[in-house]
Protein backbone atom coordinates (compact mmCIF):
# COMPACT_ATOMS: atom_id res chain seq x y z
CA UNK A 1 0.00 0.00 0.00
CA UNK A 2 1.59 3.55 -1.09
CA UNK A 3 1.96 5.48 1.47
CA UNK A 4 -0.15 8.52 2.14
CA UNK A 5 0.82 12.50 2.32
CA UNK A 6 -1.14 15.52 3.07
CA UNK A 7 -0.47 18.85 2.13
CA UNK A 8 -1.53 22.11 3.91
CA UNK A 9 -0.87 25.37 2.10
CA UNK A 10 -0.77 28.63 3.69
CA UNK A 11 -0.77 31.86 2.63
CA UNK A 12 -1.02 33.43 -0.82
CA UNK A 13 -1.57 32.43 -4.24
CA UNK A 14 2.12 32.05 -5.34
CA UNK A 15 2.32 29.81 -2.26
CA UNK A 16 -0.58 27.97 -3.49
CA UNK A 17 1.50 27.13 -7.25
CA UNK A 18 4.39 25.95 -5.10
CA UNK A 19 1.74 23.78 -3.26
CA UNK A 20 0.01 22.27 -6.27
CA UNK A 21 3.47 21.93 -7.75
CA UNK A 22 5.24 19.74 -4.71
CA UNK A 23 1.44 17.30 -4.83
CA UNK A 24 2.82 16.91 -8.45
CA UNK A 25 5.91 15.66 -7.47
CA UNK A 26 4.63 13.59 -4.59
CA UNK A 27 2.40 11.75 -6.72
CA UNK A 28 4.44 11.51 -9.72
CA UNK A 29 6.79 9.33 -7.00
CA UNK A 30 3.65 7.25 -6.05
CA UNK A 31 2.68 8.50 -3.02
CA UNK A 32 -1.40 8.79 -2.25
CA UNK A 33 -2.15 12.48 -1.60
CA UNK A 34 -4.66 12.17 0.89
CA UNK A 35 -6.33 15.53 2.51
CA UNK A 36 -7.03 14.76 5.63
CA UNK A 37 -3.57 15.01 7.42
CA UNK A 38 -4.92 12.54 10.71
CA UNK A 39 -3.69 9.30 9.72
CA UNK A 40 -1.60 10.43 6.99
CA UNK A 41 2.28 9.04 7.35
CA UNK A 42 3.32 12.46 6.39
CA UNK A 43 2.42 15.83 6.25
CA UNK A 44 3.77 18.57 4.14
CA UNK A 45 3.03 22.15 5.55
CA UNK A 46 3.49 25.11 3.15
CA UNK A 47 3.61 27.95 5.21
CA UNK A 48 3.78 31.83 5.02
CA UNK A 49 6.22 34.10 7.20
CA UNK A 50 5.30 37.53 5.41
CA UNK A 51 3.42 39.26 8.81
CA UNK A 52 2.72 38.80 12.61
CA UNK A 53 -0.07 36.87 11.55
CA UNK A 54 0.74 34.67 8.88
CA UNK A 55 3.65 33.18 10.92
CA UNK A 56 1.39 32.93 14.04
CA UNK A 57 -0.82 30.57 11.85
CA UNK A 58 1.72 28.77 10.41
CA UNK A 59 3.16 27.84 13.67
CA UNK A 60 -0.19 27.08 15.41
CA UNK A 61 -0.65 24.30 12.16
CA UNK A 62 2.84 23.43 12.75
CA UNK A 63 1.70 22.35 16.97
CA UNK A 64 -1.62 21.14 15.84
CA UNK A 65 0.29 18.32 13.64
CA UNK A 66 2.72 17.73 16.20
CA UNK A 67 -0.10 17.14 18.53
CA UNK A 68 -1.53 14.58 16.06
CA UNK A 69 1.73 13.11 15.78
CA UNK A 70 2.50 12.38 19.26
CA UNK A 71 -0.94 10.85 19.46
CA UNK A 72 0.03 8.76 16.84
CA UNK A 73 -2.06 9.69 14.42
CA UNK A 74 0.10 11.27 11.82
CA UNK A 75 3.80 10.66 10.57
CA UNK A 76 6.25 12.99 9.65
CA UNK A 77 6.17 16.28 9.93
CA UNK A 78 8.03 18.29 6.34
CA UNK A 79 7.46 21.88 6.57
CA UNK A 80 8.44 23.90 3.67
CA UNK A 81 7.67 27.96 2.06
CA UNK A 82 8.60 31.58 4.26
CA UNK A 83 8.83 30.60 7.75
CA UNK A 84 11.10 28.37 7.15
CA UNK A 85 13.43 30.15 5.01
CA UNK A 86 13.20 33.28 7.59
CA UNK A 87 14.00 31.41 9.96
CA UNK A 88 16.29 28.35 8.47
CA UNK A 89 18.60 28.26 11.17
CA UNK A 90 16.40 28.02 13.98
CA UNK A 91 13.04 26.59 13.18
CA UNK A 92 13.99 22.61 14.00
CA UNK A 93 15.52 23.80 17.11
CA UNK A 94 12.54 25.69 18.36
CA UNK A 95 10.28 22.92 17.02
CA UNK A 96 11.94 19.57 17.07
CA UNK A 97 8.22 17.99 15.97
CA UNK A 98 9.59 18.77 12.45
CA UNK A 99 11.32 16.10 10.70
CA UNK A 100 12.57 17.89 7.88
CA UNK A 101 12.64 21.60 6.37
CA UNK A 102 13.15 23.04 3.10
CA UNK A 103 13.09 26.79 2.05
CA UNK A 104 11.84 28.37 -0.86
CA UNK A 105 14.74 27.33 -3.13
CA UNK A 106 13.84 23.83 -2.55
CA UNK A 107 10.09 23.05 -3.86
CA UNK A 108 11.56 20.99 -6.31
CA UNK A 109 13.28 18.63 -3.39
CA UNK A 110 10.19 17.68 -1.65
CA UNK A 111 10.34 14.16 -2.75
CA UNK A 112 14.03 13.83 -1.63
CA UNK A 113 12.72 15.57 1.70
CA UNK A 114 9.76 12.58 2.38
CA UNK A 115 11.96 9.83 1.52
CA UNK A 116 14.94 10.58 3.45
CA UNK A 117 12.30 11.86 6.76
CA UNK A 118 10.54 8.16 6.37
CA UNK A 119 14.25 6.55 6.64
CA UNK A 120 14.58 8.29 9.78
CA UNK A 121 16.80 11.11 9.00
CA UNK A 122 15.91 15.05 9.44
CA UNK A 123 16.46 16.74 6.29
CA UNK A 124 17.12 21.00 6.37
CA UNK A 125 17.21 21.54 2.39
CA UNK A 126 17.77 25.63 1.26
CA UNK A 127 18.40 26.19 -2.08
CA UNK A 128 19.47 29.54 -3.43
CA UNK A 129 16.23 32.13 -3.14
CA UNK A 130 17.60 33.71 -6.92
CA UNK A 131 18.05 30.51 -8.80
CA UNK A 132 15.94 30.84 -11.95
CA UNK A 133 11.89 29.75 -11.53
CA UNK A 134 11.52 25.79 -11.33
CA UNK A 135 9.35 25.02 -14.47
CA UNK A 136 7.46 22.21 -12.98
CA UNK A 137 4.05 20.80 -13.49
CA UNK A 138 1.43 21.31 -11.01
CA UNK A 139 -1.92 19.44 -9.75
CA UNK A 140 -4.17 22.26 -10.10
CA UNK A 141 -6.31 22.37 -6.73
CA UNK A 142 -8.47 25.77 -7.08
CA UNK A 143 -11.47 26.21 -9.87
CA UNK A 144 -14.04 24.85 -11.26
CA UNK A 145 -12.55 26.55 -14.33
CA UNK A 146 -10.23 28.45 -13.09
CA UNK A 147 -6.64 28.46 -11.91
CA UNK A 148 -3.57 30.91 -10.86
CA UNK A 149 -0.79 31.23 -13.72
CA UNK A 150 2.68 32.23 -12.12
CA UNK A 151 4.39 34.78 -14.25
CA UNK A 152 7.64 35.38 -12.05
CA UNK A 153 8.97 35.13 -8.85
CA UNK A 154 10.91 37.46 -5.98
CA UNK A 155 10.90 40.96 -5.95
CA UNK A 156 13.27 43.85 -6.68
CA UNK A 157 10.72 46.65 -5.05
CA UNK A 158 12.24 46.32 -1.41
CA UNK A 159 9.80 48.62 -0.09
CA UNK A 160 10.56 49.44 3.54
CA UNK A 161 8.10 47.39 5.17
CA UNK A 162 7.95 44.64 3.29
CA UNK A 163 10.38 41.13 4.01
CA UNK A 164 9.44 39.35 0.63
CA UNK A 165 12.46 40.58 -1.46
CA UNK A 166 14.83 38.96 1.11
CA UNK A 167 12.47 35.67 2.41
CA UNK A 168 11.75 35.28 -1.88
CA UNK A 169 15.16 36.59 -3.51
CA UNK A 170 15.10 39.03 -6.39
CA UNK A 171 13.00 39.25 -9.06
CA UNK A 172 13.26 36.67 -11.94
CA UNK A 173 10.45 36.16 -14.98
CA UNK A 174 10.09 33.39 -16.34
CA UNK A 175 10.02 32.88 -20.01
CA UNK A 176 7.09 34.25 -22.33
CA UNK A 177 7.50 30.26 -23.95
CA UNK A 178 6.75 28.87 -20.88
CA UNK A 179 4.12 30.91 -19.58
CA UNK A 180 2.16 30.14 -22.64
CA UNK A 181 2.60 26.23 -22.57
CA UNK A 182 1.42 26.07 -19.20
CA UNK A 183 -1.82 28.44 -20.26
CA UNK A 184 -2.51 26.14 -23.40
CA UNK A 185 -2.47 23.34 -20.41
CA UNK A 186 -4.55 25.11 -18.36
CA UNK A 187 -7.02 25.21 -21.25
CA UNK A 188 -7.10 22.09 -22.94
CA UNK A 189 -8.18 20.62 -19.35
CA UNK A 190 -10.86 23.37 -18.96
CA UNK A 191 -9.88 26.15 -17.36
CA UNK A 192 -11.26 29.49 -18.84
CA UNK A 193 -10.34 32.12 -16.44
CA UNK A 194 -6.34 31.85 -15.81
CA UNK A 195 -5.40 34.89 -12.65
CA UNK A 196 -1.81 36.17 -14.03
CA UNK A 197 0.23 36.62 -10.46
CA UNK A 198 3.41 37.49 -9.40
CA UNK A 199 4.72 40.15 -6.80
CA UNK A 200 5.01 42.53 -9.52
CA UNK A 201 3.29 41.59 -12.85
CA UNK A 202 4.02 45.28 -14.32
CA UNK A 203 8.03 44.38 -14.24
CA UNK A 204 7.66 41.39 -16.20
CA UNK A 205 10.46 40.88 -18.60
CA UNK A 206 12.21 43.35 -17.44
CA UNK A 207 15.04 41.20 -16.44
CA UNK A 208 15.33 38.81 -19.56
CA UNK A 209 14.01 40.39 -22.25
CA UNK A 210 15.04 44.46 -21.06
CA UNK A 211 11.64 45.92 -21.31
CA UNK A 212 8.06 45.67 -19.62
CA UNK A 213 6.47 42.85 -21.60
CA UNK A 214 3.00 41.94 -19.93
CA UNK A 215 1.28 44.06 -22.58
CA UNK A 216 2.43 41.04 -25.22
CA UNK A 217 1.79 38.29 -22.64
CA UNK A 218 -1.68 38.87 -22.46
CA UNK A 219 -2.17 39.76 -26.35
CA UNK A 220 -1.02 36.29 -26.24
CA UNK A 221 -2.66 34.50 -23.61
CA UNK A 222 -5.57 35.83 -25.44
CA UNK A 223 -4.71 33.85 -28.57
CA UNK A 224 -5.22 30.66 -26.60
CA UNK A 225 -8.33 29.22 -27.36
CA UNK A 226 -10.54 28.24 -24.53
CA UNK A 227 -9.32 31.15 -22.19
CA UNK A 228 -12.10 33.24 -21.51
CA UNK A 229 -10.84 35.70 -18.72
CA UNK A 230 -7.37 37.13 -18.01
CA UNK A 231 -7.48 38.66 -14.45
CA UNK A 232 -4.23 40.72 -13.57
CA UNK A 233 -3.30 41.01 -9.94
CA UNK A 234 -0.60 43.04 -8.39
CA UNK A 235 0.42 45.85 -10.92
CA UNK A 236 2.30 48.41 -9.21
CA UNK A 237 1.40 51.87 -9.94
CA UNK A 238 5.05 53.46 -11.10
CA UNK A 239 5.00 50.39 -14.09
CA UNK A 240 2.47 51.49 -15.91
CA UNK A 241 2.64 52.71 -19.23
CA UNK A 242 0.60 53.67 -22.09
CA UNK A 243 1.04 50.29 -23.99
CA UNK A 244 -0.37 48.18 -21.10
CA UNK A 245 -3.35 50.92 -20.68
CA UNK A 246 -4.12 50.28 -24.12
CA UNK A 247 -3.88 46.56 -24.40
CA UNK A 248 -5.93 46.30 -20.83
CA UNK A 249 -8.69 48.68 -22.50
CA UNK A 250 -8.45 46.72 -26.16
CA UNK A 251 -8.05 42.93 -25.03
CA UNK A 252 -11.55 41.89 -24.59
CA UNK A 253 -10.65 38.83 -22.60
CA UNK A 254 -8.66 40.88 -20.12
CA UNK A 255 -11.10 41.68 -17.36
CA UNK A 256 -11.18 45.11 -16.23
CA UNK A 257 -10.67 44.64 -12.79
CA UNK A 258 -7.07 45.86 -11.58
CA UNK A 259 -5.69 45.05 -8.57
CA UNK A 260 -2.99 47.93 -7.87
CA UNK A 261 -1.56 47.71 -4.15
CA UNK A 262 -0.92 51.86 -2.92
CA UNK A 263 -0.45 51.20 0.96
CA UNK A 264 -0.45 54.85 1.35
CA UNK A 265 -1.37 58.25 -0.52
CA UNK A 266 0.95 60.61 1.61
CA UNK A 267 3.82 61.77 -0.20
CA UNK A 268 6.22 61.64 3.04
CA UNK A 269 5.19 58.18 3.93
CA UNK A 270 5.51 56.83 0.58
CA UNK A 271 9.33 58.15 -0.19
CA UNK A 272 10.21 56.62 3.43
CA UNK A 273 8.54 53.43 2.89
CA UNK A 274 10.98 53.50 -0.85
CA UNK A 275 7.47 53.19 -2.66
CA UNK A 276 7.79 54.64 -6.18
CA UNK A 277 6.06 58.47 -7.44
CA UNK A 278 4.22 60.87 -5.55
CA UNK A 279 0.33 60.80 -4.17
CA UNK A 280 -0.43 63.41 -7.02
CA UNK A 281 0.46 60.24 -9.65
CA UNK A 282 -1.32 58.02 -8.41
CA UNK A 283 -4.52 59.71 -8.05
CA UNK A 284 -3.62 60.85 -12.04
CA UNK A 285 -2.66 57.20 -12.92
CA UNK A 286 -6.57 56.37 -11.25
CA UNK A 287 -8.02 59.07 -13.12
CA UNK A 288 -6.08 57.79 -16.70
CA UNK A 289 -7.35 54.23 -15.90
CA UNK A 290 -10.64 55.67 -15.54
CA UNK A 291 -11.10 57.80 -18.39
CA UNK A 292 -9.14 54.71 -20.79
CA UNK A 293 -11.13 51.39 -19.30
CA UNK A 294 -14.51 51.73 -19.80
CA UNK A 295 -16.03 50.10 -16.70
CA UNK A 296 -12.61 49.55 -14.99
CA UNK A 297 -13.03 48.54 -11.01
CA UNK A 298 -10.02 49.17 -9.12
CA UNK A 299 -8.78 46.79 -6.09
CA UNK A 300 -5.80 48.65 -3.80
CA UNK A 301 -4.11 47.35 -0.23
CA UNK A 302 -3.42 49.67 2.32
CA UNK A 303 -1.06 49.83 5.28
CA UNK A 304 -3.08 52.08 8.23
CA UNK A 305 -0.31 53.27 10.90
CA UNK A 306 2.96 53.25 8.44
CA UNK A 307 5.55 55.41 10.47
CA UNK A 308 5.51 58.62 9.87
CA UNK A 309 1.65 58.31 10.04
CA UNK A 310 0.20 61.28 12.02
CA UNK A 311 -3.22 61.91 12.36
CA UNK A 312 -3.24 65.05 9.36
CA UNK A 313 -1.51 61.87 7.24
CA UNK A 314 -4.63 59.32 8.23
CA UNK A 315 -6.71 61.92 7.99
CA UNK A 316 -5.21 62.70 3.89
CA UNK A 317 -5.72 59.11 3.30
CA UNK A 318 -9.52 58.99 4.28
CA UNK A 319 -9.92 61.94 2.22
CA UNK A 320 -8.21 60.78 -0.83
CA UNK A 321 -10.73 57.03 -0.58
CA UNK A 322 -13.53 58.97 -0.08
CA UNK A 323 -12.91 60.81 -3.26
CA UNK A 324 -11.12 58.18 -5.30
CA UNK A 325 -14.12 55.57 -4.48
CA UNK A 326 -12.18 52.71 -5.28
CA UNK A 327 -14.23 49.61 -5.50
CA UNK A 328 -12.53 47.05 -3.84
CA UNK A 329 -9.54 47.63 -0.97
CA UNK A 330 -7.52 45.21 1.24
CA UNK A 331 -6.81 47.32 4.58
CA UNK A 332 -4.00 46.27 7.30
CA UNK A 333 -2.57 47.23 10.44
CA UNK A 334 1.37 48.25 9.81
CA UNK A 335 2.76 44.85 10.94
CA UNK A 336 6.82 45.75 11.82
CA UNK A 337 8.52 43.08 10.23
CA UNK A 338 11.81 42.47 11.51
CA UNK A 339 14.84 42.76 9.27
CA UNK A 340 13.24 45.36 7.68
CA UNK A 341 13.92 49.03 7.68
CA UNK A 342 10.51 50.33 8.69
CA UNK A 343 11.25 48.29 11.72
CA UNK A 344 13.21 50.54 13.13
CA UNK A 345 11.36 53.57 12.62
CA UNK A 346 8.97 55.27 14.67
CA UNK A 347 5.33 54.22 14.57
CA UNK A 348 2.43 54.17 16.57
CA UNK A 349 1.60 50.56 18.15
CA UNK A 350 -0.27 47.90 16.75
CA UNK A 351 -3.90 48.40 18.40
CA UNK A 352 -3.77 52.25 16.95
CA UNK A 353 -2.88 51.18 13.68
CA UNK A 354 -5.66 48.36 14.32
CA UNK A 355 -8.00 51.33 15.13
CA UNK A 356 -7.13 53.34 11.75
CA UNK A 357 -7.58 50.33 9.82
CA UNK A 358 -10.76 49.76 11.18
CA UNK A 359 -11.93 53.33 10.22
CA UNK A 360 -10.87 52.97 6.51
CA UNK A 361 -12.71 49.88 6.30
CA UNK A 362 -15.98 51.61 7.28
CA UNK A 363 -15.30 53.94 4.41
CA UNK A 364 -14.60 51.52 1.94
CA UNK A 365 -17.70 49.47 3.64
CA UNK A 366 -19.54 52.27 2.18
CA UNK A 367 -17.83 52.77 -0.87
CA UNK A 368 -18.45 48.91 -1.53
CA UNK A 369 -22.22 49.00 -0.89
CA UNK A 370 -22.43 51.64 -3.05
CA UNK A 371 -20.97 50.02 -6.09
CA UNK A 372 -22.72 46.84 -5.62
CA UNK A 373 -25.96 49.09 -5.54
CA UNK A 374 -24.95 50.49 -8.83
CA UNK A 375 -24.70 46.71 -10.29
CA UNK A 376 -28.52 46.34 -9.58
CA UNK A 377 -29.92 46.35 -13.05
CA UNK A 378 -27.36 45.28 -14.92
CA UNK A 379 -25.95 42.00 -16.53
CA UNK A 380 -22.84 40.86 -16.12
CA UNK A 381 -20.75 38.18 -16.43
CA UNK A 382 -20.27 35.47 -13.98
CA UNK A 383 -18.15 32.40 -13.62
CA UNK A 384 -20.34 29.62 -12.45
CA UNK A 385 -18.47 27.84 -8.91
CA UNK A 386 -21.41 25.39 -7.50
CA UNK A 387 -24.60 24.58 -7.16
CA UNK A 388 -26.45 25.45 -3.49
CA UNK A 389 -28.66 22.43 -2.65
CA UNK A 390 -30.26 24.50 0.18
CA UNK A 391 -30.88 27.61 -1.61
CA UNK A 392 -31.68 26.00 -5.14
CA UNK A 393 -29.25 28.71 -6.48
CA UNK A 394 -25.40 28.90 -8.56
CA UNK A 395 -23.54 30.59 -6.77
CA UNK A 396 -20.51 31.82 -8.80
CA UNK A 397 -17.83 35.31 -9.19
CA UNK A 398 -18.73 38.04 -11.61
CA UNK A 399 -15.79 40.18 -13.66
CA UNK A 400 -15.37 42.30 -10.66
CA UNK A 401 -14.30 39.77 -8.27
CA UNK A 402 -11.64 37.90 -7.45
CA UNK A 403 -11.78 34.65 -5.75
CA UNK A 404 -11.41 34.36 -2.30
CA UNK A 405 -11.34 37.97 -1.17
CA UNK A 406 -14.39 39.30 -2.92
CA UNK A 407 -17.98 38.75 -2.96
CA UNK A 408 -20.53 36.09 -4.87
CA UNK A 409 -22.89 36.25 -7.01
CA UNK A 410 -26.18 33.45 -6.36
CA UNK A 411 -28.26 33.43 -9.47
CA UNK A 412 -31.37 31.19 -10.69
CA UNK A 413 -30.94 29.66 -14.23
CA UNK A 414 -29.62 26.61 -16.20
CA UNK A 415 -25.28 27.87 -14.79
CA UNK A 416 -23.37 25.07 -14.85
CA UNK A 417 -20.68 23.78 -13.21
CA UNK A 418 -16.73 25.99 -14.47
CA UNK A 419 -19.08 27.47 -17.60
CA UNK A 420 -19.17 31.68 -17.58
CA UNK A 421 -22.57 33.18 -18.02
CA UNK A 422 -24.61 36.18 -17.96
CA UNK A 423 -26.44 36.91 -15.25
CA UNK A 424 -29.09 40.41 -14.52
CA UNK A 425 -28.04 41.47 -11.03
CA UNK A 426 -31.53 41.83 -9.01
CA UNK A 427 -30.34 42.73 -5.97
CA UNK A 428 -27.34 42.78 -2.94
CA UNK A 429 -27.58 40.53 -0.36
CA UNK A 430 -27.45 41.78 3.52
CA UNK A 431 -23.49 40.44 3.18
CA UNK A 432 -22.85 42.33 0.29
CA UNK A 433 -23.34 39.49 -2.01
CA UNK A 434 -24.78 39.71 -5.54
CA UNK A 435 -28.42 38.14 -5.79
CA UNK A 436 -29.60 37.48 -10.02
CA UNK A 437 -31.28 35.49 -12.30
CA UNK A 438 -29.49 34.27 -15.97
CA UNK A 439 -30.28 35.89 -19.31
Amino acid sequence: MNRTVSLISLGCAKNLVNSEQMLYLLSEAGYALTPDPDGADAVVINTCGFIDAAKSEAIDTILEMAELKSQGRLGKIIVTGCLTERYKDSIMQELPEIDAVLGVGSFKDIVEAVDTAFDGQTVSLFGSQNAPVDEIPRVVSTGPAWAYLRIAEGCNNFCAFCAIPYIRGRYRSRTMENILEEAKDLAAHGIKEILVIAQDITRYGTDIYGKRSLAELCRRLAEIEGIEWIRLHYLYPDQFDDELIDEIANNDKIVKYLDIPIQHINNDILKAMNRRGTGDEIRELFKKLRERIDGVVLRTSLIAGLPGEGEAEFEQLCDFLKEAKIERAGVFAFSPEEGTPAAGMEHVDFEEAQRRADLIMDIQAGIMDEFSASLVGKTLAVICLDYDEELKLWVGRSCYDSPDIDGLVFFDGDGGEGQIVNVCITAVSEEGNLIGEEV
